[in-house]
């Protein structure tokens, strides 16, 4: 573990109801979104839902023998991780932890996991869930002794981000093994105000969308595991509770926590870059760079060969809340590495109007415009990304931002209503 193990974790007030543990009272409004809001941001932070379970006590995990399902981003508010915390513990019985892509410590770049092996601090087995669901999940809660599985990963808000799919996974497999889930919330690190993109068609469903929700779905971990539950796992629901923050509003990003930020996967290292992902990794479904192998990968995208007119076409679309600058980099793995690339820089000046997934559109009309170069990876990944072959056929028929995004307009309107149902803070 790189984290450290030492500190105090500070408690807040909570109940339970009806399978959530939730904070007494109003949530606090919170600070301004700044990273350095000071004393107030201190005062007035969000507590997460590990937080409040430690602030009860732990009941929710009484008499359980518990698997934990994390990776580095499972911390305290001073920065402790939660395994280390749970297993000083005597009122936890902590037996295994589970790791998910890119693995429990974080070191595997994407697509990757790490080995099943032995925590070197605390002794605990380790198991990768990576690629694992069904019955061949369930088998290994089986095996590893477990009765409740509780999940703690911070998420960054976009379908394709495959840690919401570890947790669906794991309900389910949970459920096929007679195992309690219990989800320990964490922010929306880019808020929670709407939901935005298209909904996923279950033709192209696959491990980076399993089923129909928005590309942005504008949901927590918790909420979307209460969606699951009732929408998609109603034929064999799991036994599941879910732990609330308290402080956390909707229109807060993350920088309104005051919560410290662990990078979620080894191509999120800040907040900024989780805002632009769910547009621009659009782009690995291209034969242009996402900005892997850069200090900030999805916030320049390119490709060997471009030049100022792409930036110029993406600028003139006008979208609210980012300006597209001219960009020059050099990736030092993935595409084009160690040549220099042209391409676009996203500068994000007024989060509240940014919607990262028609800025990620609007970027890929613009390219197929300016640059003959431009292609389409040739398993057409970009469907599964954006969950509809629709998409790349109504760029490749010169369809601009607008009318892309009145195509799944429809689809959207309808998932906001279900969303709507599952939602926990205000």
């Amino acid at each position: 573990m790189t984290l450290s193990r030492r500190g105090l974790l500070g408690l807040a007030g909570t109940t339970g109801a009806l399978g959530t543990l939730g904070a007494v009272g109003a949530a606090p409004v919170p600070a301004p979104d700044r990273a350095d809001a000071g004393a107030d941001a201190a005062a007035d932070r969000v507590r997460t839902g590990f937080e409040q379970l430690a602030a009860d006590g732990y009941a929710l995990l009484d008499g359980r023998r518990i698997g934990v399902v994390t990776n580095p981003t499972g911390i305290t508010a001073d920065a402790r991780h939660l395994v280390d915390v749970l297993h000083a513990d005597a009122r936890v019985k902590l037996v295994a932890v589970f790791g998910p892509e890119h693995g429990f410590r974080g070191t595997a770049q994407a697509g990757g996991s790490e080995a099943a092996g032995r925590d070197p601090a605390t002794g605990l087995p380790v198991y990768d869930t990576y690629g694992k669901s069904g019955q061949k999940l369930a088998d290994v809660f089986t095996a590893a002794g477990i009765d409740t599985v509780v999940f703690d990963i911070q998420d960054v808000g976009a379908r394709f981000y495959t840690y919401i799919w570890t947790l669906y996974d794991c309900m389910r497999a949970a459920a096929l093994a007679d195992k309690a889930v219990v989800v320990l919330d964490r922010p929306n690190p880019v808020g929670g105000r709407r939901a935005a993109g298209p909904v996923l068609e279950p033709a192209y469903a696959s491990g980076v969308g399993r089923e129909a929700i928005a590309l942005a779905h504008g949901m927590t971990v918790a909420e979307l595991a209460l969606l699951f539950n009732a929408e998609f796992l109603a034929a064999k629901p799991v036994r599941l509770s879910t732990v609330r923050m308290s402080g956390w509003r909707r229109e807060s990003f993350f920088g309104a926590t005051g919560l410290p930020w662990v990078p979620p996967s080894p191509n999120v290292p800040t907040p900024d870059t989780a805002l632009a992902y769910a547009g621009t990794c659009l782009f690995e479904g291209t034969n242009l760079s996402e900005g892997r192998g850069t200090t900030t990968p999805f916030e320049v995208v390119g490709a060997e060969g471009l030049d100022r007119r792409w930036a110029e076409a993406a600028q003139e679309l006008g979208l609210p809340g980012v300006w597209f600058r001219e960009a020059y980099f050099t990736p030092t793995f993935s595409k084009f590495t160690g040549k220099v690339c042209g391409g676009v820089r996203l500068i994000v000046h007024d989060r509240a109007a940014f919607d990262p997934v028609r800025a990620g559109i609007g970027l890929l009309v613009t390219a197929k415009r300016t640059w003959s170069g431009f292609a389409w990876r040739t398993d057409h990944w970009i469907d599964q990304l954006t969950g509809t072959d629709r998409v790349r056929k109504m760029i490749d028929a010169g369809a601009g931002v607008e009318e892309i995004a009145g195509d799944w307009a429809a689809g959207l309107e309808r998932f906001a209503a279900v969303r709507g149902r599952y939602l926990l803070y205000p």
